[in-house]
């Protein structure tokens, strides 16, 4: 009942008056649309798809948004999002960030050391800024700002950097993923990868 209360105030906080998000009807486009490989829950059971569980309402709905759109390509994604309204998205966005994300956790030390120094410290050789500064030492980000890395998928995440490294996403505020990424060797990739699946 009171992560029923929670999506709706989070339905709420991102809806327009006029246009009401309704968390049944949210379920059941998860149930049809997203679960295979989001989960129910938000919990993807595939390392190469993102968790989305807990992750802020603004971001979803900005990645939403944007595929849709074209301004983030992905073939699959721009599928699933065709048939979607505003206020679907809206509340998918609502739905999964009052959901709870899992604790996945690291797997090699060796990675998870070499992560949380050029995570937490940045690469002033290379001035690669340290991600803790937008997206917050424990990995939550900052609601409307940067999403939430906390948890997610290892492979995810490396494969994300070396899409922003490429220029092949291209959704990010002012260049700065891209920005960064482009600094990121493929084993400073692995090991921040590797640590940010850790935290939580």
């Amino acid at each position: 009942m009171n992560r029923f209360i929670a999506a709706i105030v989070a339905f709420v906080a991102i809806t327009p008056a006029h246009g009401a998000s309704d968390a049944a009807k949210a379920k059941g486009i998860v149930n049809q649309v997203c679960a295979a490989c989001h989960g129910v829950d938000g919990n993807s059971p595939l390392s190469a798809n993102p968790s989305l569980a807990g992750q802020h309402p603004e971001y979803l709905l900005k990645q939403l948004t944007e595929f849709k759109s074209g301004a983030r390509g992905n073939p699959v994604m721009t599928g699933m999002v065709a048939n979607l309204s505003p206020d679907d998205m809206r509340s998918l966005a609502a739905y999964y960030s009052v959901q709870t994300p899992k604790q996945m956790g690291a797997k090699d030390k060796d990675l998870v050391a070499q992560g949380r120094k050029l995570y937490r410290g940045g690469n002033p050789s290379n001035s690669v800024a340290a991600c803790a500064g937008c997206h917050a030492p424990n990995g939550s980000g900052i609601p409307t700002q940067y999403p939430r890395l906390a948890g997610q998928h290892a492979d995810y995440i490396a494969a994300q950097l070396k899409a922003f490294r490429a220029g092949d996403r291209a959704n990010d505020l002012n260049l700065m993923m891209r920005a960064t990424a482009v600094k990121l060797t493929d084993k400073e990739i692995a090991a921040l990868a590797e640590y940010i699946s850790g935290l939580h």
